[in-house]
């Protein structure tokens, strides 16, 4: 690892995730991706990332329970999470930010709003790119 921050990005669709990824790669971070939750739960307890990106709407383990399962977790429980979803309901809003998500972006997204997001649950309002 380069010392960058580790972003892991869980999402079922890979057109979507691999978009994520270059884009935060691109932004100087590190970044893993996983395609469905079990395989980014175990993701994130095996290499901790800084920030976590995850949908919702997914087979086996939803984004939900990914945030319930990492919360609930002692190596990751202090790990920022970003919700991107297609959902846009405020009842899905509330419900993850009582599972601890951090921040809630909607799908379609712009760039700069996802990386205005990351940048803010990492502590870095206002850092350029680089």
């Amino acid at each position: 690892m380069s010392g960058a921050l580790s972003i892991l990005v869980i999402d079922d669709e890979d057109t979507l995730r691999e978009r994520v990824m270059r884009m935060l790669t691109f932004e100087g971070f590190e970044v893993r991706g996983a395609a469905d939750g079990r395989a980014g739960v175990e993701l994130a307890w095996e290499y901790p990332p800084d920030l976590v990106i995850c949908d919702l709407l997914m087979p086996g383990i939803n984004g939900f329970g990914v945030c319930r399962v990492l919360r609930d977790d002692p190596r990751t429980a202090d790990v920022p999470v970003i919700v991107l979803t297609a959902l846009s309901s405020q009842s899905d809003r509330e419900r993850t930010h009582g599972l601890g998500a951090n921040a809630y972006v909607t799908k379609p997204f712009r760039a700069p709003v996802l990386i205005a997001a990351v940048r803010k649950c990492l502590g870095q309002d206002g850092v350029a790119g680089s």
